[in-house]
């Protein structure tokens, strides 16, 4: 009997450390890099598109008669790049305010550099309502005051774009 205690205790205190040892596994940060003029981030944007990138303005306003548009070129200015991972970035409007960009499948990331580039995206786009919830989680990983955070009370009805492809243009 006292065999078998010992073994219990041997094998939950083995559990026990790997448990807690995995809570400090840092998070990858967003890729290094300067996001120079022709870097692409997923797939390069095909030839295809190339010729047919659009502005903001024009997928706002395709989006108006249309709630989601497939496989688009749009050109426009990052206005912010998740400082966690990369994940996602914000792209800037015709009216100052921007849209959301997320990569397709979380199967690339972006370097924070990007922020302030031009760039083209590849993807396709939406007219979504974003709940409060996933407001705050943005605004989170966006690392904005809990004040501002708090202020989220209401869903945005905003553009949403799956990217699978970046491609710095200036």
């Amino acid at each position: 009997m006292k065999r078998v205690l010992i073994y219990a205790a041997l094998v939950f205190v083995s559990f026990s450390t790997v448990s807690f040892s995995q809570e400090n596994v840092e998070k990858p940060a967003p890729p290094a890099g300067n996001a120079l003029v022709g870097d692409y981030y997923g797939e390069d944007v095909s030839d295809a598109l190339i010729g047919k990138v659009i502005s903001v303005e024009e997928l706002q306003k395709n989006l108006k008669d249309a709630n989601k548009i497939e496989s688009v070129a749009v050109r426009g200015e990052v206005t912010d790049v998740c400082p966690k991972r990369g994940c996602w970035i914000s792209v800037k409007t015709e009216d100052g305010a921007s849209f959301f960009v997320k990569m397709k499948d979380y199967a690339f990331f972006v370097p924070t550099a990007l922020k302030g580039k031009n760039v083209v995206l590849e993807g396709n786009a939406e007219k979504k309502i974003t709940s409060v919830e996933e407001l705050k989680h943005y605004a989170k990983d966006a690392k904005k005051t809990k004040t501002e955070i708090d202020a989220i009370k209401i869903p945005k009805e905003e553009i949403r774009f799956l990217a699978s492809g970046i491609k710095v243009v200036n």
